[in-house]
């Protein structure tokens, strides 16, 4: 049986150990911010570095896009795959 310490091993093996459920919601909250407004910025203003264009909410949306299309393929997949199992019963 593991204890409730094993459990909570990894959680506080963090580098910011004892942040409360506040100091937490506030940093995803941050961070969350954050990123909307360096996607937003990069392709309002049209970032550029070394003549490569760094539009991060194109990337984000293609990357997104992809995801949602795999996604799909897999769902399809695992619903085959249990059909084929509830013929085999």
């Amino acid at each position: 049986m593991h204890s409730l310490e094993d459990r909570r091993f990894f959680k506080q093996r963090l580098f910011i150990l004892n942040m409360d459920k506040w100091a937490e919601l506030l940093t995803g909250l941050v961070l969350i911010v954050g990123v909307i407004l360096i996607a937003w910025a990069s392709s309002a203003y049209s970032w550029t570095l070394f003549g490569k264009d760094l539009n991060f909410l194109h990337a984000a949306w293609l990357f997104l896009k992809g995801g949602i299309f795999w996604f799909a393929f897999f769902i399809g997949l695992l619903f085959i795959v249990l059909g084929i199992n509830d013929l085999r019963e």
